[in-house]
């Protein structure tokens, strides 16, 4: 099972047996203010109603199980992509390096985060994939599933969990959009290349609206690492169908566009929950 907890709703979710599906899925909405991601301050502002919605979504679909997946706003932390000459062999020292190198770029003290790094390739330099949250509000999230009655496991950012649904093996870019947050990654050869995390607003995105980040990804990425994007998928947006005209119009380069979350993927539950909503939950469960 793989629950999300979002500022709009929390999503739990049932896998298929052949893990290339979602079995079941409940939503239940928010009313709004309830949960407030951020990385600096208390997200939770409404722990019974928070309490109660987690509480009617699993019960729907967890059975006699209590171990989930938990997934957390992008809000909620920094994903960094570091490069290292070397790295030491124990753990422990790897762990000291990752952290020192994170100590000058976080608005909050490396050592009170849970840290989270795993290494991408073999070659070099060493390039290692980092996913920092302050414990404080980690736990805010942890502490309430518990409280729900379920056993919180691996705890992922949304997008994290989102590209598990992604074919890393191909230059993708991937961009997911959330109530406050507009997070966009480029994966190719099973690696994370490039993480952006802008704040929105609130306010929904329209395809017109992302054209000028999605231009400014595309460059970099092409210009960092010599090759371009075969296509973007997309979940958040108002109309997927609406960016990929404005891409059109914006360059010759005529990028295809799709929703991130297929209908085979979303199975059984695309009837009850909306595609886009799925996406955290399907790509964590399918991965």
């Amino acid at each position: 099972m793989a629950c999300e907890i979002s500022s709009e709703r929390i999503i739990a979710a049932r896998g298929s047996s052949d893990a290339h599906s979602v079995e079941a899925a409940a939503a239940a909405s928010l009313p709004p203010g309830s949960l407030v991601p951020g990385l600096q301050q208390a997200n939770v502002t409404a722990r019974d109603t928070l309490l109660a919605a987690l509480r009617e979504s699993l019960s729907a679909v967890a059975g006699r199980s209590r171990d989930i997946s938990l997934i957390i706003p992008d809000a909620t932390t920094r994903i960094m992509i570091l490069d290292f000459d070397t790295m030491p062999e124990k753990q422990e020292d790897r762990d000291a390096v990752v952290r020192f190198r994170l100590k000058k770029s976080l608005p909050f003290d490396v050592d009170q985060a849970a840290v989270s790094f795993e290494r991408q390739g073999t070659g070099t330099p060493i390039r290692v994939v980092a996913a920092v949250t302050p414990r404080s509000v980690r736990d805010e999230y942890e502490s309430l599933v518990r409280d729900a009655g379920y056993n919180p496991g691996a705890v992922l950012p949304s997008m994290i969990a989102a590209l598990g649904a992604v074919d890393g093996s191909k230059p993708t870019m991937v961009i997911k959009v959330e109530r406050g947050t507009t997070s966009f990654a480029i994966v190719d050869q099973e690696q994370l290349l490039l993480y952006r995390a802008l704040e929105n607003g609130g306010a929904s995105v329209t395809g017109e609206s992302l054209v000028d980040d999605v231009n400014t990804s595309l460059v970099y990425f092409e210009d960092r690492y010599g090759i371009g994007v075969d296509h973007v998928l997309v979940t958040g947006v108002e109309s997927a169908q609406d960016l990929q005209a404005a891409l059109n119009a914006a360059s010759t380069n005529h990028i295809p566009v799709e929703e991130l979350v297929s209908s085979s993927m979303a199975g059984a539950a695309a009837g009850d929950v909306s595609r886009s909503a799925l996406a955290g939950v399907v790509g964590a469960l399918v991965s």
